[in-house]
């Protein structure tokens, strides 16, 4: 495996970058996710193996989209033709999601959330207050490079209130119900022979999230908006 690139072998590869342009002036800190994910993982997936690989690129994709805000220092990527996608919708630049945040270009405007009435900052601060870890796993890998097909889960604990926009404008504040947040999609990836990573189509259900935060809100679909 020595020949493979660092970041389909150690999760936190990229993360020792440190002469890149990081949003928070140096790297963040995953320690807290990183315990999470070791104590609820359904998943142990063989050093090595397909699945290990994808779900180490895929966590090193995200600490790069999150928080390096160069787009040339984003190693994970090819920079020539690499898109993202979501549900069928239009493939978007990286350029793209360094200006809106990676969590409004998978969500969708609804009753609890606008990713037109909240921006990056606004965003983050909304989704890492109320849910401080938010693991991520690979669950099956359809496919090997160059398209590789795989299934995902995204989980974590509802510690904090939930405060965000929603399509109205209306600020919306849920109640933490201090229980999981579990929601699964699919990824179809098509990879370089470095693979770095030329395209991105994901497809999950983005409203899923809310519904289970708003699980114990009772009367409206949230618990209160102003």
């Amino acid at each position: 495996m020595s020949d493979l690139p660092d970041y389909v072998l150690d999760p936190n590869a990229v993360l020792k970058d440190n002469e890149a342009a990081w949003r928070l002036g140096s790297p963040p800190d995953y320690s807290n996710t990183r315990k999470f994910y070791a104590k609820s993982k359904t998943m142990t997936h063989e050093p090595g193996s397909l699945p290990f690989l994808v779900e180490n690129l895929v966590k090193n994709w995200e600490i790069e989209a999150s928080f390096k805000t160069d787009l040339k220092d984003w190693r994970t990527i090819d920079q020539e033709v690499y898109t993202f996608a979501m549900n069928g919708g239009p493939a978007r630049t990286g350029h793209h999601m360094l200006e809106v945040g990676t969590y409004n270009a998978l969500l969708t405007a609804s009753q609890y959330y606008d990713p037109a009435h909240n921006d990056f900052e606004s965003s983050h601060k909304s989704f890492k207050r109320m849910m401080p870890t938010f693991a991520w796993e690979v669950l099956e890998v359809y496919s090997g490079p160059p398209v590789v097909a795989f299934r995902w889960r995204h989980w974590g604990e509802m510690k904090h209130d939930y405060v965000g926009y929603n399509s109205s404008g209306e600020k919306v504040t849920i109640e933490s119900h201090g229980g999981p947040i579990d929601i699964q999609g699919i990824v179809v990836a098509k990879v370089n022979d470095k693979l770095q990573l030329q395209k991105i189509e994901v497809w999950y259900d983005p409203v899923e999230m809310f519904r289970q935060v708003g699980k114990e809100a009772t009367g409206c679909p949230f618990a209160k908006a102003e």
